[in-house]
């Protein structure tokens, strides 16, 4: 990256030639490093970063995207060693496959003065990155308490299915926990199913094998939701309760806003999240303000009165 006077210098030549200063603009690459398409939400994520980079780099002839996926965080750490080494990047929107393992590799990203985006997943080490963008963990927890809270009248079991043990699953958790706090709801079991639809079936049926009396399911995530809806149906007990999942896909939004009694409301996390913070990650490069700290989205509660204006069905997900 050239000095300040090397900038300084290309502008004051620029001016005798009678050319315009912005034609010495300096290039920069960005690197984006997210999980691949494993299941639904990821797979959005993966195409709103993709229509993110066209758009971007249209509008920015001087900045260039380069995205990898990773099916582990193994797999990631190796693509930032490469988006570092290979790419010459001068930032790094990441999407950590889990917080724990990318911690330290996105550490020494930052340690080559590269500028750092951390999205979702929060690393378990404050203050690595730059700018942090996300959902409002905390908040979607709650709200999914509330509302169980509210339609159970503060008395019921209710089994929870957990995401990736990630630091944004642990906000959600405590951000439920705090929703139904000093209420008579107990929390049968907590288990982790990995916001995917194959292990929510599965953690389901072994949940709806131990326990005769649940009256709700938070399910956290969407893709859950649908392996949880399968197995409440296969075991015909649709009639005994409801489920909360999470997200904002395409599939619960149309169950919602067709009054399906089993899946009658949804929390918002959307995966376009990533469009947010390639937006902002390229306004550190063009904008004269700064662009640090951290940038949280709402997390509304989805009814069958509202659910229209979620609803997105040319949406992947």
């Amino acid at each position: 990256m050239p000095s300040i006077k090397t900038t300084l210098a290309a502008c004051v030549t620029s001016a005798a030639l009678g050319l315009p200063a912005f034609a010495a603009a300096q290039e920069y690459t960005i690197g984006v490093s997210i999980p691949a398409a494993t299941h639904g939400w990821t797979g959005g994520v993966n195409y709103h970063a993709e229509e993110a980079k066209e758009r971007l780099e249209s509008l920015y002839p001087d900045i260039s995207f380069t995205i990898s996926t990773a099916g582990n965080p193994g797999e990631q750490a190796n693509d930032l060693e490469d988006l570092v080494s290979l790419r010459d990047i001068d930032a790094l929107v990441i999407l950590p496959f889990e917080s724990g393992p990318l911690t330290d590799p996105v550490r020494r990203v930052k340690e080559e003065d590269i500028f750092v985006t951390v999205v979702d997943r929060g690393l378990t080490q404050d203050g690595i990155e730059d700018l942090y963008v996300a959902g409002n963990n905390h908040e979607m927890g709650r709200v999914s308490g509330e509302y169980i809270h509210d339609r159970l009248d503060g008395e019921g079991n209710v089994v929870v299915l957990r995401g990736i043990p990630t630091v944004i699953d642990d906000e959600r958790v405590e951000g439920f926990q705090s929703a139904i706090e000093g209420s008579d709801i107990e929390i049968l079991d907590m288990q982790h199913a990995n916001w995917n639809r194959d292990d929510g079936f599965e953690v389901m049926q072994d949940f709806l094998s131990r326990f005769d009396d649940i009256d709700a399911v938070w399910a956290q995530d969407d893709d859950t939701a649908l392996g949880v809806i399968e197995a409440v149906r296969q075991a015909e007990r649709e009639d005994e309760l409801f489920i909360v999942g999470g997200a904002g896909m395409k599939d619960i939004i149309k169950r919602v806003m067709e009054g399906d009694e089993l899946v009658p409301v949804d929390v918002l996390y959307p995966p376009a999240m990533i469009a947010t913070a390639m937006d902002l990650t390229v306004q550190h490069f063009v904008s004269n303000g700064p662009v640090v700290g951290e940038y949280i989205l709402g997390s509304p509660l989805i009814t069958e009165d509202n659910a229209e204006q979620y609803y997105y069905p040319d949406s992947p997900f």
